[in-house]
């Protein structure tokens, strides 16, 4: 009998737990740890409901009622939550809505919109936008947070662009708050993309999200410091072997990574270093090893262990995402990363095998015998490409921004994207634009790498202006002896001068094809404008009795060699004023340069392109008004590609007797407001890159001891020596 009660009782259990299961509840899972639910890998997004990872709780029944619009942002892709259509008209360009008086907007998320807002993608007409970008604060999503918006849902939807988020793209570094820290933004983002730091593979939707890194408030706004690593050294292993220095996390989420560091530290080459001393009520929850953990703590100072250590260990903090990711980076310390289930920063471009070594949180003790594995020549090569990554993306709140707005562009080109090797070499994908060409052979800074030679052809570009053009009678000779040049294809004269434009029947036959554009209006920043073949050799009148064919023939097999850089003859130069705290320019003759004036220079024609297209309307506006300044933004812009100097080829004596036989009428250098222009342009263009790009050099490259033997060189370039 009581085994008949015992069967009854349980088969009544079971029958309660069954009706308990139909009417929508269920046991609540065993709690994981969040890098745990990250480490197994992604998941099919088909099999993912939207409040899946927010809530764990939640019942079949409760899924089977998510609001279908939510459920619809989860799966959401380029092709299925984005129109294609706003970007055809007028291209990829990017609205920012109008800031909402009295809301407020932290440092950081200010710093965002302004690059959008002086980037070439900006657009003040919704109806040319083919993105959105909101004026409302979403950084930070931490309820405890100062800088939290509160109402946000409301003041969301309340938009008349919103559109349940469609084309729209949210900024997010902070998501959720103690204890759980959630990715969930307080608010139904609909079909917007999310630009979002410590984002997990789980969440991130490919192809629509773009993981950004987490970055501080002082991060620069633009420019940014260059990385810290300034000589490749051989081989490269420096004081410490791995090293980290951060919080340790006595409980919660994010606790179990770091709590463990100490079985690896030995204070040696491996120094990880905790410390329990943060928040207010850390005494509390203090454990046995806290105080010896803060007592080691204190004994190293962190950038020393970061300028000195070969690796960088990266752990998961209360989120998968670090500052000590960036911190690394700048630092040449190659990170380790520890953050199971992280998608790393801008993922979908950068092959971060080639910079970082990724752990496992769950081999930690394997990890020091893993980076001591690993050749000293994979170690340089590591070094090497987190200066570039950190150069290229990373060192500004300006560049993450682009880059970011670069990579949805990307998708949206109908006419094919960048390679995955533009992205990861230098210069990066921001210099190398997909509407120029998708093919690497089409950039200068390529060659090398595909193994292609330069053209062996230029098209030669003479500017005429007044008031150096007295007569017609100068660049008739200029023309002629040009012409003569063995590697001219064709000549493209630009007439901007108050003089007459010569009869047809007035300019001399020469043996390639001469164009001849009359005008400014007709021809947009005139110096630089696009043309067909592979080089551009600017020659003014002003230096007509300076070059002759040889030595443009001779600065054309120069930059053969040098096909990224601008090669050429007058040189400048800059230097900073310590009196008036300001960039200077110089004309004085001394042993370096930084800059090669373009009326007498060769350079590739994508420069020419780069110039209309990248630089902002505001700077290419000041040049066109001052008429004056082209040349230096030129180098400006081509020393912040290459990281080169430009250039300079055979010094001449009768150079500078030139320049000064000008008369003061003629010649704009001897005309002081032109000195004060171009000072007050180098310091326009300084503030607009964020830092000087122009570097100094000291070489000269003279025919007589450029490549081939002395005695056959004098032979081919007697004109030359015998100035």
């Amino acid at each position: 009998m009581q085994a008949k009660k015992r069967y009854l009782i349980l088969l009544s259990a079971g029958a309660c737990l069954s009706l308990l299961f139909y009417l929508g509840f269920e046991l609540p899972p065993a709690r994981r740890g969040r890098h745990e639910r990250g480490g197994g890998g992604r998941r099919p997004w088909e099999d993912r409901t939207d409040t899946e990872e927010y809530n764990v709780h939640i019942s079949p029944r409760q899924k089977r009622d998510v609001n279908t619009s939510v459920y619809r942002g989860r799966r959401c892709r380029m092709e299925s939550c984005f129109d294609h259509s706003l970007c055809q008209k007028n291209g990829f360009k990017v609205y920012v809505y109008p800031q909402q008086k009295g809301e407020k907007i932290s440092e950081s998320y200010q710093n965002i919109l302004a690059s959008i807002e002086s980037s070439r993608f900006y657009t003040s007409d919704p109806g040319q936008a083919c993105l959105f970008i909101l004026s409302l604060d979403t950084l930070d999503r931490d309820q405890l947070s100062p800088q939290y918006v509160h109402n946000l849902k409301t003041k969301i939807q309340s938009l008349p662009l919103w559109n349940d988020g469609r084309n729209h793209l949210i900024f997010n570094l902070y998501s959720g708050t103690w204890p759980d820290y959630t990715e969930d933004l307080g608010f139904d983002i609909g079909q917007a993309m999310l630009a979002k730091a410590s984002i997990s593979t789980e969440n991130f939707r490919p192809n629509f999200d773009v993981s950004i890194p987490l970055f501080s408030k002082d991060h620069a706004r633009t420019g940014g410091d260059r990385g810290f690593l300034k000589y490749n050294t051989i081989p490269p292993f420096r004081k410490y072997m791995l090293v980290f220095k951060g919080k340790r996390y006595l409980t919660g989420i994010g606790s179990d990574t770091r709590n463990a560091l100490y079985h690896v530290h030995n204070a040696e080459d491996v120094v990880l270093l905790t410390t329990c001393k943060h928040g207010k009520d850390w005494k509390k929850h203090k454990d046995a090893r806290c105080d010896k953990d803060n007592a080691e703590y204190d004994k190293y100072d962190y950038k020393e262990m970061l300028h000195n250590s070969t690796f960088c260990l990266v752990p998961r903090g209360r989120r998968l995402g670090s500052f000590r990711f960036l911190e690394a980076l700048q630092a040449a310390c190659v990170p380790v990363m520890l953050s199971n289930g992280w998608e790393l920063p801008f993922s979908e471009i950068i092959d971060w095998k080639t910079a970082a070594v990724i752990g496992d949180e769950r081999l930690l003790l394997q990890i020091p015998t893993t980076v001591r594995s690993i050749h000293q020549d994979k170690i340089l090569s590591l070094r090497q490409q987190t200066q570039f990554l950190w150069e290229a993306y990373f060192s500004s709140v300006e560049k993450i921004v682009l880059t970011t707005l670069e990579i949805i562009q990307d998708r949206v080109l109908e006419q094919g994207s960048r390679s995955p090797l533009m992205w990861n070499s230098h210069p990066g994908g921001l210099f190398a634009l997909p509407q120029y060409s998708s093919y690497l052979g089409d950039f200068p800074f390529y060659y090398a790498t595909l193994g292609i030679r330069p053209y062996p052809k230029f098209t030669a570009v003479i500017h005429a202006v007044s008031p150096l053009v007295s007569q017609s009678q100068p660049i008739l000779k200029l023309l002629v002896s040009v012409a003569k040049s063995q590697y001219c294809a064709q000549i493209i004269v630009l007439w901007n001068s108050d003089k007459p434009l010569p009869a047809k029947h007035r300019w001399p036959a020469t043996s390639v094809p001469v164009i001849v554009i009359e005008g400014e209006n007709k021809v947009p920043h005139l110096m630089f404008f696009f043309f067909i073949l592979i080089v551009a050799l600017h020659i003014h009148l002003l230096y007509l009795t300076i070059l002759g064919v040889l030595q443009v023939d001779f600065a054309f097999t120069v930059w053969q060699s040098f096909p990224e850089r601008i090669v050429g003859y007058p040189a400048r130069s800059h230097f900073w004023d310590g009196n008036k705290e300001r960039w200077g320019y110089t004309s004085k003759w001394t042993n370096d340069y930084s800059m090669v004036l373009t009326g007498a220079a060769i350079y590739h024609r994508y420069y020419h392109f780069l110039y209309t297209h990248f630089l902002p309307v505001s700077l290419k506006a000041m040049v066109d008004q001052l008429a004056n300044c082209e040349d230096i933004l030129m180098n400006f812009l081509v020393s912040a590609v290459t990281k080169l100097p430009p250039i300079k080829v055979t010094q001449k004596k009768q150079y500078k007797e030139t320049m000064m036989g000008q008369s003061s009428r003629a010649s704009r250098w001897a005309d002081p407001d032109h000195f004060a222009q171009r000072q007050t342009c180098m310091n326009k263009f300084a503030s607009w890159f964020g830092a000087m790009p122009l570097v100094h050099s000291q070489m000269r490259l003279d025919p007589v001891l450029f490549k081939d033997q002395v005695s056959i060189l004098r032979k081919k370039y007697r004109d030359i020596e015998r100035l």
